[in-house]
């Protein structure tokens, strides 16, 4: 089967990053990360999904989280500069970020955003980040990942 290149391999590609694609079974009703994860056969702490949020004095930031957990806001308005934050609306995501609900990549946005790579990824040799497509996964090492969007740590 013939994967589909997205801007976020090619930015990869050229950034000369190692990285697998890996295609996936989407199913509309179920977009969560716990689908993905059984879809991959792989364990749900490793597969990491992207979220946008809205901080009350600094704007929009991302954090890139396990599937397994849900995002702290005490702590990601912490962490980035705010006094507070909230998700942002589903509405917003495209005109923000590019990419869909379910398909939001950490890698390639239509502007960086700063991001927030939770700890836990560093005890896995390779993670899963969503390829910028509903379907298909990146998989790469989170020091590259790290490294290659200019993320900070998400304390654990």
């Amino acid at each position: 089967m013939q994967v589909p290149k997205t801007n976020a391999a090619r930015l990869l590609d050229a950034a000369g990053i190692s990285y697998t694609l890996v295609p996936y079974e989407v199913d509309e009703e179920h977009l969560e990360a716990s689908h993905v994860a059984e879809q991959l056969g792989e364990d749900l702490d490793r597969v990491f999904k992207t979220l946008v949020l809205r901080g009350d004095r600094n704007g929009l930031f991302v954090c890139v989280i396990p599937g397994s957990l849900e995002v702290d806001l005490k702590v990601a308005a912490r962490i980035s500069g705010n006094k507070s934050c909230a998700m942002i609306h589903v509405k917003e995501l495209l005109p923000l970020t590019g990419y869909i609900r379910g398909g939001c990549s950490p890698i390639g946005m239509k502007k960086p955003l700063p991001t927030f790579l939770h700890e836990s990824a560093f005890l896995w040799d390779r993670i899963y980040v969503s390829a910028g497509v509903r379907g298909l996964q990146v998989c790469i090492a989170p020091q590259a990942l790290k490294d290659f969007i200019g993320a900070d740590i998400y304390p654990l």
